[in-house]
This record gives C-alpha cells, sequence and structure tokens, in this order.
C-alpha cells in the first residue's frame, strides 16, 4: 500500500515524561524531576504533555499531574485506567483530554489496546459524559482492531489512540508492511466514523516517518524514546529532533 497522505492538518506532538518519573522512582527521592522535563519539553516545541498515573502510582503521582497542569502552556493528556479511583482524579485535575488505557499490575509497559466489551462501554458512557461536563475530552487507546474502532464510535468519544507498539517492533522486518497496513486501515476507518486519530507507542525517529503518512493523523504521543534520548542528549534535544522530523513531513506534503 502506498504511504502517502493527502495534505492535512500539522500533526501534533505530545511529549509523554513518564520515564523521567521511573527514573526518580528508582531512588525514591526527588530527581529528575518529571515537571522540569515538561517545562523544557514545552521550550522545545511539544504541543501537549502526557502523564501516564497509574493506580499503582509506580512512576507517575497526582501530584506530578497536579504541578504539570500548573505550569503547562499545552493541553495535558492524563493517561489512566477507568477505575474509581482514577475517574476522581481526572475529574478533580481537569486535564484537558484524558486517553484511557488498559492496565494490568504485572506489566512493565501498556502492552496492548483496550477491549471494548459491553461491561467496559457501560462504565464508559457515564464517565464520558462526566467529563463533558468538565470540558475534558476523552480518547480510548486501541490496536487497529475494525471491531474495535466502530464500538467506540458510538462511545462519546471524539478520539482514539492507534496502539503503533506492534508496528514498532516489526520494523525493519518481513512483517513491517502487513502491520503498517492495518494502521492505514484502521486510520481510514476512524476518520470515516467522524473520529479523531492519534497514533502512539514505541515511535522514534526511525520509524515514525511512515506512521506520520497514516490518513488524518493528527497526534502523534512519544515517550520512552525520547526520555531515552535526552538521557545521553538533553530534553530539549530530543523533543526538537523529534519536532524537526514532523515540521520537515509536513513541509514535504506541502511543496
Amino acid at each position: 500500500m502506498k504511504r502517502q497522505d493527502p495534505v492535512g492538518l500539522p500533526v501534533r506532538l505530545g511529549v509523554n515524561v513518564d520515564h523521567v518519573a521511573t527514573l526518580r522512582q528508582a531512588r525514591g527521592e526527588f530527581d529528575p524531576d518529571p515537571v522540569a522535563a515538561a517545562h523544557l519539553a514545552l521550550l522545545a516545541g511539544a504541543d501537549q504533555i502526557v502523564l501516564h498515573v497509574r493506580e499503582d502510582r509506580r512512576h507517575a503521582s497526582p501530584d506530578d499531574l497536579r504541578r504539570i497542569r500548573e505550569i503547562a502552556s499545552v493541553p495535558v493528556n492524563l493517561e489512566m485506567a477507568l477505575t474509581p479511583d482514577m475517574e476522581a482524579l481526572a475529574l478533580a485535575s481537569a486535564p484537558s483530554r484524558v486517553t484511557l488505557v488498559p492496565e494490568r499490575r504485572a506489566e512493565r509497559t501498556t502492552e496492548g489496546g483496550l477491549v471494548l466489551t459491553k461491561e467496559y462501554l457501560g462504565n464508559l458512557g457515564p464517565f464520558v459524559r462526566k467529563c463533558a461536563q468538565k470540558k475534558i475530552r476523552v480518547s480510548l487507546f486501541l490496536d487497529p482492531e475494525p471491531e474495535m474502532i466502530k464500538k467506540s464510535a458510538g462511545s462519546g468519544v471524539d478520539q482514539i489512540e492507534l496502539h503503533t507498539g506492534p508496528y514498532a517492533r516489526s520494523f525493519g522486518s518481513d512483517l513491517e508492511d502487513g502491520e503498517w497496513t492495518r494502521l492505514y486501515e484502521a486510520a481510514l476507518l476512524a476518520g470515516e466514523q467522524g473520529l479523531i486519530v492519534a497514533a502512539g507507542h514505541g515511535l522514534n525517529l526511525f520509524n515514525l516517518s511512515n506512521v506520520l503518512a497514516l490518513p488524518g493523523l493528527r497526534e502523534v504521543n512519544i515517550g520512552h524514546n525520547i526520555i531515552a534520548r535526552a538521557v545521553l542528549f538533553g530534553m530539549k534535544e530530543a523533543v526538537t529532533e523529534i519536532r524537526t522530523l514532523i515540521l520537515q513531513n509536513q513541509a514535504r506534503k506541502t511543496s
């Protein structure tokens, strides 16, 4: 399948600062501070700050979320599981967006997209309505599966974030084309369903260009690769690299 997309709106960059909190928690002290990382990301041109507060608080904390909300001049996207505890936190902190993700205590990182069962959708509807009252937009983290995308379209959310992990892991292998085609068709379907399309998980300087060619893509969220490169080269440099790649891609589309 040809990797191109008609000229559209610029793709926003969300920078996930979770792994700064992970480094901090390795010592259980104060440094490095994810709030400082968020500030540097903003200076480098991030369009959004992303923070995953887990139920077990293994890295980012509600206090991190509060402090980032206080300093951020751009939207803050809270990644969370749909549980009573996290629902209360979201409604109290009122980030610009909530992205609902599956969560298992044993996982190192998010391993896949949501499974939208009848029970889950039954809990989702009231949460989306409560968020609307607080002007919080809701997104769902989904595998590129047509059934899940169609179910999400009737749930009241305005956006889905496509799970790019399988594509990222297949990059450079014989499986790459198949995984990219899954993403492409999922993005097309989401657009047809009236959903905003975002993408995230496992993205880096090497595989991002292809993902930027997804039809209707409006947002990419990147955490681990940016923080890993920031350890070596600095936060502003790591964010600037990705931001430059996005802008170069947009310039090629418009030239």
